[in-house]
């Protein structure tokens, strides 16, 4: 039992040391491409949409 017991103690002092990093500029990175890409999804959407709605309504003229 006591084996066991040391295992969660080296376990969880090495995630309190991987994760007790206090960084505030954590992650930024991550999240600028992320809003990066969802605007250039969105500008992706709107054009097709504007293209789309353009092509229908020229077929709707043809006939």
């Amino acid at each position: 039992m006591s084996q066991l017991i040391a295992t969660f103690a080296v376990i969880e002092a090495f995630l309190h040391q991987k994760f007790a990093d206090d960084d505030p500029e954590r992650g930024n990175v991550t999240i600028e491409h992320v809003l990066w890409a969802l605007g250039v999804i969105a500008i992706a959407g709107i054009v097709v949409y504007a293209i789309t709605n353009y092509v229908t309504g020229k077929a709707a003229g043809i006939q």
